[in-house]
């Protein structure tokens, strides 16, 4: 047969790679569903009335080799220069091991959120290693499992003071000398919950009977290291509590803040090993008093035992999570910088606690020598004592020495009218420091200057940290790669199975979209560089922002909120703005139907709003009697109403722009959660809904990957009457309200959303969200009979996903969601999302990713599950000693004694296992009491690395 160039689709070549199911698979999965043609399916599914008249034109996709030379090209119009600006961000090495076998390995970077722990063990210990190293390194008793950066971890520290204070005061003291984004994030938070922030000096300034907490930086943002002891000490007499944001790499020299007293220590990982990126992603960290962590926010990683008693990881007090409290949360966390904080746990093992001194030591005699340098220069230099970053008197000539210095291809941090801050760092070299000096206006040699540490006896570190022998292990290569390989062979991730979770979009992120992060002109860009030093960033932001102004029908779009729970965050803030700019800043009551993501309600809450609840009709719809109703009785004080679309139960409802035009006859606005804005590309526009304003998940529709449970970015988009209200951020726009450290939020991953629009373009963005809807029907059909669905449109169809019943089970076999969650691991799949929006049902959300076998696989073990709860109904198995309540099963059930009346070969090798790649959890049933009663969150020993050399 001869083949010529047009028997090539470029369409279908460029979007096959994310859209799953061939069109001979998409033919017959709408014979399945019942539907004449893929648009018929379309039609039945999303109403008319919202559906949009224009399609989306972006252009030809363009195929992975012209987007990468794209964004080569775009890449080139950054400039890359030495940052010695600090303010918390700084150059950093990232041992290329762990570059490769974890940032660039998708069996790290896709896998979710580790809820279901059994096949999560590799993550969990990894994170596990993450706490036992903040703990250690800031001398406090436990530590959570990440946040997102430093200004919003110092935020959460602030509201956690205020809970844990026995102070009456409503008055957070903040150190003059806290970086800048620190400061705006506090005020920001602490605005809408009445709280006042008082900023001031506070050896001479701090008035510790009136204040609840304080936050002092160590070191200070222009490099003061001072000893706190005494300050503490006076803010426990006054029952306040005391915050410390200390740079992690300092306290492998410096008194640690549990060393001071500390109650709280906060701060961000970015110098182990994540690059700048241009703001993020980048870990940050919370460690606590053993008598606070139950108030602390984010997740907790614990240690328990699984029902062979064997220790296992888990998230220790998952009901803590602070948006399953709705309104009575006091944080609304949801994503956290898991992947970051993995990369940063494993610099720590790379390095160990002798190369981390050995890094802080190189950094501060550099440092040192430096200053000793300038002051031969005759400039004068401030603090007398610093770790690696000293303020220098100018006398009139800082802009001179600033533009010599970018001459020297340095960028140094302009401080005031008449001093100027320079940060050195890992990357630091010794022609750095001589560039330093010679844009100073000298020329000197470092070999003559080198100078000693200048950190007295009394600042200086006295206990050992990092005594796990984890951070002791043989670091050859060959020993991190494979230590490394055997966690991520306990977990279950993207790169090995679909992962069907409603509401989570767990879909491909494409290997050609993730290539480019690691690129020095998107990686090591100072967040606060020169805007003329990020014209590459800006164009992409730019034209990304355009587009997804087209696709969600919005006028504007702000970058900065990086995860979807800070997205609602700034969403409702900007319309509190623009309530406030109108004189109405008596409207506070947010109206939001009992189904909504549970952080929704938290945000509310976060925002100073009142959370008015909202009832929904037996078929899961807005039950609009009730809304309507409780909108006019809170009309005076409406600001605004929390939907999401499609629904939390997975359809299209009929009434959404009804619901929008009640909440505008109010004076309310529209926040619609973009959780499900992957059933909505290209066929419907949020804003011509009726919304005002959406968060959209990028790390969902948009294809950067999950990363064990973040990064994440949600950005928001708005119609034109808020757009001046969106968050502000003194490094673009001199506003206030940021809502994160940096003002693009997690900056260097929005090339892998940009990259996706660009090959799929408008018609493949659409035909993407047809085939999501396709596959979610497919699904439902394919169980129909063996499993009701819970909720379906007027028409029969579901929207991107389906709810699943396994309620019935219960009475029927004993079977609980927990069962049939835990047996789909011995399938080899990731359970579908339990018990949301209904207790006891699964949400099944398969988007267009997935090839049609898979589906059928997925389907398969669905009603083999569903078969076992059958003859446990007929008595053929016994209710409690079953395949489903001994689920999963791991290797070791394949050999010894076997005592259990059902056959060992069906209990490991299940119907939809793939028998010679078959997946094994590498604990059976994990015990949650267990790990809530014997609370240990910090590394257990680890005989495997008991004799392993320094």
């Amino acid at each position: 047969m001869t083949i010529t160039l047009s028997d090539y689709d470029p369409y279908d070549f460029a979007n096959r790679r994310h859209i799953g199911p061939s069109p001979s698979e998409i033919a017959d999965m709408l014979a399945t569903v019942g539907a004449s043609s893929l648009d018929a399916l379309i039609d039945e599914t999303v109403p008319a009335s919202i559906r949009q008249k224009a399609s989306l034109a972006f252009g030809d996709p363009m195929s992975e080799r012209e987007v990468l030379d794209h964004l080569r090209a775009t890449a080139k119009k950054n400039t890359v220069m030495v940052s010695l600006i600090g303010q918390g961000y700084h150059g950093t090495i990232m041992p290329p091991v762990i570059q490769r076998t974890i940032l660039e390995n998708p069996a790290w970077y896709t896998a979710y959120t580790p809820y279901q722990p059994e096949i999560s063990q590799g993550r969990l210990e990894a994170l596990l290693n993450f706490q036992t190293m903040v703990a250690d390194l800031t001398g406090l008793d436990i530590a959570n499992a990440s946040l997102l950066d430093e200004a919003t971890a110092a935020a959460e520290a602030m509201t956690m003071a205020e809970r844990a204070s026995k102070s009456k005061a409503k008055a957070f003291f903040v150190d003059h000398h806290c970086h800048p984004q620190t400061i705006d994030v506090i005020r920001t938070r602490a605005e809408p919950l009445g709280l006042e922030v008082v900023i001031g000096d506070p050896f001479t300034e701090l008035e510790a009977d009136q204040v609840f907490g304080a936050i002092f930086q160590y070191p200070g943002t222009y490099g003061h290291v001072h000893d706190f002891t005494d300050v503490i000490t006076r803010l426990h007499a006054g029952q306040a509590i005391a915050v410390v944001a200390a740079d992690p790499l300092s306290l492998a020299l410096l008194k640690s803040p549990g060393e001071m007293g500390a109650d709280i220590a906060v701060g961000s990982m970015q110098r182990f090993g994540v690059p700048m990126g241009y703001g993020g992603p980048h870990a940050a960290y919370m460690a606590v008093r053993d008598a606070y962590k139950r108030s602390m926010p984010g997740r907790l990683v614990g240690v328990t035992v699984d029902a062979r008693g064997n220790q296992a990881y888990r998230l220790a007090l998952q009901t803590r999570e602070q948006h399953i409290r709705r309104e009575k949360a006091t944080s609304n966390i949801c994503t956290a910088q898991v992947l970051l904080a993995v990369i940063a746990s494993m610099y720590a093992v790379f390095h160990g606690p002798v190369g981390l001194r050995a890094i802080a030591g190189r950094v501060h005699q550099r440092a040192a020598t430096m200053a000793a340098g300038l002051k031969q220069l005759d400039f004068i230099i401030d603090p007398a004592i610093f770790f690696d970053t000293v303020t220098v008197f100018a006398e009139g000539r800082q802009a001179e020495i600033l533009e010599a210095a970018r001459r020297e291809g340095l960028n140094l941090r302009k401080v005031g009218d008449d001093r100027i801050g320079i940060a050195l760092d890992e990357v630091t070299r010794k022609d750095t420091v001589e560039a330093v000096w010679r844009a100073f206006g000298g020329s000197l040699n470092y070999a003559d200057l080198l100078s000693e540490p200048i950190i007295p006896d009394p600042m200086g570190r006295q206990t050992a940290y990092l005594e796990h022998p984890i951070f002791h292990m043989n670091r050859a290569e060959s020993e991190m790669t494979r230590y490394i390989r055997r966690l991520s062979d306990k977990d279950l991730a993207l790169d090995r199975t679909m992962i069907p979770l409603g509401s989570c979009t767990m879909k491909l992120n494409a290997t050609a979209e993730m290539l480019s992060i690691t690129w020095p002109e998107f990686a090591d860009i100072h967040p606060f560089a020169p805007a003329d030093q990020a014209l590459g960033y800006r164009e992409m932001i730019d034209d990304l922002s355009d587009k997804l102004c087209r696709i969600t029908g919005y006028d504007a779009i702000s970058m900065q909120p990086n995860s979807g729970a800070q997205g609602e965050y700034a969403g409702l803030m900007t319309i509190r703005a623009y309530h406030r700019a109108n004189g109405e800043s008596h409207r506070d009551v947010c109206l939001i139907p009992t189904s909504a993501h549970g952080t929704n309600p938290a945000s509310a809450q976060m925002a100073g709003m009142r959370v008015v609840t909202v009832q929904t009709r037996d078929n899961g719809d807005i039950d609009l009697d009730d809304f309507r109703a409780k909108a006019e009785q809170h009309s005076a004080n409406l600001a605004a109403c929390m939907i999401t679309y499609p629904s939390t139960h997975g359809v299209f409802e009929e009434t959404a722009t009804e619901v929008c035009a009640i909440t505008h006859k109010h004076g309310g606005q529209v926040y619609l959660d973009g959780a499900n804005l992957n059933a909505l590309v290209g066929l419907a526009r949020p804003g011509d809904i009726g919304s005002d304003v959406s968060h959209l998940n990028l790390h969902k529709t948009f294809c950067i990957p999950h990363g064990g449970g973040g990064p994440g970015m949600g950005p928001i988009g708005v119609k034109s009457h808020l757009a001046e209200h969106l968050p502000g951020h003194w490094a673009t726009d001199g506003k206030p309200g940021a809502v994160s450290a940096a003002p693009f939020g997690s900056a260097s991953i929005l090339p892998i959303s940009w990259a996706y629009c660009l090959m799929m373009g408008g018609a493949g963005l659409t035909q993407a969200t047809k085939i999501a809807i396709l596959n979610a029907n497919y699904i439902a059909a394919r169980l129909k009979g063996a499993y009701d669905v819970l909720y379906a449109s007027a028409s029969g169809r579901v929207a991107h996903e389906c709810i699943l019943d396994t309620r019935p089970l219960v009475q029927s076999a004993g079977v609980t969601v927990d069962d049939v969650a835990k047996r789909l691991i011995d399938c080899g799949f990731h359970a579908p999302t339990m018990s949301w929006p209904v207790a006891g049902t699964l949400m099944i959300e398969p988007t267009e990713s997935e090839v049609k076998a898979e589906l059928d696989r997925f389907c398969a073990a669905m009603l083999a599950i569903r078969a076992e709860a059958q003859a446990i109904e007929d008595g053929e198995m016994d209710r409690e000693n079953n395949p489903l309540k001994h689920a999963p099963h791991t290797i070791e059930d394949l050999v010894g004694p076997w005592d259990r009346p059902y056959d060992r070969e069906a209990a490991c090798f299940p119907a939809g296992a793939i028998r010679n790649a078959k997946y094994f959890a590498p604990v059976n049933r994990v015990d949650n009491v267990y790990g809530d009663r014997n609370l240990v969150c910090s590394c257990p020993p680890l005989t495997d690395y008991a004799d392993a050399a320094e």
